[in-house]
Order: C-alpha cells, then sequence, then structure tokens
C-alpha cells in the first residue's frame, strides 16, 4: 500500500497526546483480582520512494517526547507507512478467545510491577520481542476496561492497554511461542482505517447462552435465532509470520479433508475458525477492536464512528422486530452524540463484555450498565479534534439502551413464533379431522 500523505503526522500528534495526557488506572471490582494488560504495537515502514538514509538514533535519555519529535522529524518517517501488530491466537480447548486475532498480552503475574510490565513480559514470551530496548518508545495508554461475562453480571479481570513505538527500519525480528500464538500480521493503519475493509461477524449465540443444550439443541436454536452480527475490519496484513506448529497443521489439514460430519459439527457447535484455517479472512472484532477504536478515533479522517453499525441479527423476521424496536431510541442516541454527550466505552465478542469504569470522587470505581454483546467503542473526536466540550464516548452512547431492546426483541420474536407454530398446528389439526 503506499503511503497515506500526512498520516504519520497525525500519527505523531496523537501519541505525543497519549503521553501527556494518560488514562488513570481503574482499581479492581469488588471481588475481582485479575488484571490482564495488551501491548500495541507501532512501527513505520519505509515507503518504496523515500528510503532511509542516515537515521537519527534514538536517545533514551532524552524525554519521550523528545524522542518522538527527533523520530518523525526524519524524511523517511515522515513518508513512511506506520503500521499495527496483531497475533492470532493458537486453538486452545477451553480459550474463551481461541482462535481470535487479538494484540500480544495477557494476565498480569505477582511479580509484574505494574500493567505496563506484564505487557512487556507477555510481549516477550509471546512474540520474542523486547519492548524495554532503546528503539522501543513505551508511549503510553489508552483506556482500561473491566471484562466481564454472564451479561455483564461477573467481572473477570481489568483490561489495560498499552501503547509502544518501534522506531527500527527494518522489521523486528519475532519468535512465536507456538503453545500461544498461531501468526503475527503488521497490518498498515491506512487499512484499518478504510471504509472499504469494514465488513460484520456473525457470532453463534447459542455457543453463549445455550452451552448445555447440546448438537441438536445448539443446531435448532440457531435456526430459529440465527446469527448475531458485529461489526469487524477486515485486516489486510504486509507483512506475516506463522508459527512452525501452524506451518505443520496447515500442511497436516491440506493432506486429510475433514469428512462431512465433522464440517457439520463445527458449523454447528462453534462460529470460530481454527488457528491453522488460513482461509478464512482476519477480521478485527469485539474486544480487540473495542481497544483499537479509541486509538483509531484520533486520527484523521475520524470516521470510525460513521463506519460502525448497529449489532443485529441475520434472521430477517428477528431483524426487522429489533429495528422497529430500537427506533426511536437510535435516534435519540444520535441526537446525543450530535450534542457532545459523554458515555463510557465498551466491547465485547461472544463470549464476554468489556464495561468501562469511571472513577467516583472519592477514586472508587463505578461501573455503568450496558448491554451484553456490544461492539468497538471509541473515544469520538471531531474534525477539529475534539467532540462537545471534550472526548466522549460516541458509540458508547449510541448503544446506550440498546441491547435491553434487543433481548426483548428476542422474547417477543420468540413469543411470534410460537404463536405463528400453535396457530399453523391448529390449522393442521383441523384440517386433518375434517379430511378423516
Amino acid at each position: 500500500m503506499d503511503a497515506s500523505p500526512g498520516l504519520s503526522h497525525h500519527l505523531h500528534g496523537v501519541l505525543s497526546t497519549l503521553y501527556r495526557r494518560p488514562y488513570p488506572q481503574i482499581p479492581n471490582p469488588p471481588a475481582c483480582k485479575k488484571r490482564a494488560s495488551v501491548a500495541l504495537i507501532i512501527r513505520i515502514r519505509p515507503s518504496d520512494d523515500c528510503w532511509p538514509t542516515d537515521p537519527v538514533s534514538s536517545d533514551p535519555t532524552e524525554s519521550v517526547e523528545d524522542r518522538l519529535d527527533d523520530f518523525f522529524a526524519q524524511p523517511w518517517v515522515h513518508h513512511g507507512i506506520p503500521e499495527v501488530l496483531f497475533i492470532k491466537r493458537a486453538s486452545r480447548a477451553g480459550d474463551r478467545w481461541t482462535g481470535h486475532v487479538a494484540l500480544p498480552g495477557g494476565k498480569r503475574d505477582p511479580e509484574d510491577e505494574d500493567d505496563c510490565a506484564a505487557a512487556i513480559r507477555e510481549a516477550w514470551e509471546e512474540i520474542g520481542l523486547d519492548l524495554t530496548t532503546d528503539d522501543c518508545i513505551a508511549v503510553g495508554n489508552l483506556p482500561e476496561r473491566v471484562v466481564t461475562t454472564s451479561w455483564g453480571s461477573v467481572p473477570l479481570m481489568v483490561l489495560c492497554p498499552f501503547i509502544f513505538l518501534t522506531t527500527r527500519i527494518d522489521s523486528p525480528s519475532l519468535r512465536l511461542q507456538p503453545t500461544e500464538v498461531a501468526s503475527t500480521h503488521w497490518v498498515p493503519l491506512k487499512a484499518l482505517l478504510s471504509p472499504s475493509l469494514r465488513t460484520v461477524e456473525h457470532v453463534d449465540m447459542s455457543q453463549r447462552y445455550f452451552k448445555q443444550a447440546g448438537f441438536l439443541g445448539r443446531m435448532a436454536i440457531r435456526s430459529v435465532v440465527g446469527w448475531m452480527q458485529f461489526s469487524a475490519v477486515r485486516l489486510v496484513p504486509s507483512e506475516t509470520l506463522y508459527s512452525t506448529t501452524m506451518i505443520d497443521s496447515v500442511l497436516e489439514q491440506g493432506s486429510e479433508q475433514k469428512s462431512v460430519v465433522q464440517r457439520l459439527c463445527g458449523w454447528c457447535l462453534s462460529n470460530q475458525a481454527e488457528s491453522s484455517d488460513t482461509s478464512r479472512p482476519l477480521l478485527l472484532w469485539g474486544l480487540t477492536l473495542g481497544v483499537l477504536a479509541d486509538f483509531l478515533e484520533m486520527i484523521p479522517p475520524h470516521n470510525a464512528v460513521k463506519l460502525w453499525a448497529y449489532p443485529t441479527f441475520t434472521m430477517p423476521d428477528l431483524r426487522l422486530v429489533a429495528s422497529i424496536l430500537s427506533y426511536r431510541l437510535r435516534k435519540l442516541n444520535a441526537q446525543k452524540v450530535k450534542s457532545g454527550s459523554r458515555a463510557s466505552n465498551t466491547a465485547s465478542d461472544s463470549e464476554t463484555t468489556a464495561l468501562p469504569v469511571s472513577l467516583s470522587s472519592h477514586g472508587t470505581p463505578m461501573q455503568e450498565t450496558t448491554g451484553a454483546g456490544t461492539q468497538g467503542v471509541g473515544r469520538y473526536y471531531s474534525a477539529t479534534g475534539q467532540g462537545g466540550n471534550g472526548p466522549s464516548y460516541a458509540v458508547g452512547v449510541l448503544l446506550q439502551g440498546y441491547y435491553q431492546k434487543l433481548q426483548t426483541a428476542i422474547y417477543i420474536f420468540l413469543a411470534l413464533r410460537i404463536a405463528m407454530g400453535s396457530a399453523a398446528a391448529f390449522a393442521a389439526w383441523r384440517f386433518f379431522r375434517r379430511r378423516s
């Protein structure tokens, strides 16, 4: 991809702002001790028409702002292509994020000094990238979230995203941990901002809410309710690295075709592709898209909210009921966004929901109410760099009360289906009784 004029310049401003205005640490909710950290790692790839000649070395004794200024002042950086590093998690039984596209990271260990140290350690363990070297700048953080399950009622952990910039000219050497990471992907920032790569991810809600229904039960539930549809971004990597285990698995699958029964079971019991399935597009959605949304909204053209679509259902009649039931709410929330109202950010996938936490005047966490199954929510900025009186969480405003409407829509839909089925059964009974 060609470099976007000015994109590196805008990135410089965003990183400087994040360094000067760090987000506060969020305390753990009661009865929840786990914390996790992820690393948003950025690099600048030289463009074909502007290669480095005499790059400026990074001086670790300088302030972060001075290091950023020196780095982005270089011509090859100014005309370069900013990219973000993603991983595709390895397939593991019992892992609620198995096979997902994600950022390097994991749970904080007792020996970690702080949340940032956990992100640094996890990046080293998962992909073999040392984020403490002189050619890497720890820029700052993004808003922390409380990851919950069971419709937001059970907190699992606090998720802490941190941003790092590697100032190397060449691609940093990576060493993948095959039990954790199937592959890594450098994706241009331009692609993440592109409207043409916006798509949807279909989530099997029967897998989430009817785990004990069994094969036939969940297949029946899916035939009635269908899939749930979430906003997503199709990733177009400029560079991909596969683990050796991943390569061996792909070669083995190429020689062994799955039976029809195996394919049917996979379709009915999970919507997640195996990590070795390279035919399925790489999709960024859910929790990771929620983290990226906070970052992407700060970069022109500030269009992530405009490109975002409400979560809905694939079943046409259920989609219609949900659309009618939520029409007035969606219009009201859209007006709130235009007026610059503030709300919290959230994100989710088929298993968990990430809820924001604001601090009370006493410094204690206050978790806001939100529905399950939400999609990426970012910090919104207008074309001038601010939204209303300051940054607001636009998608969070749009989703206020929306999932309560969806839940009601499901009940109405099921009641209508039962009524229609009963009416059809009664009509059939009357018909055959008259013929007998």
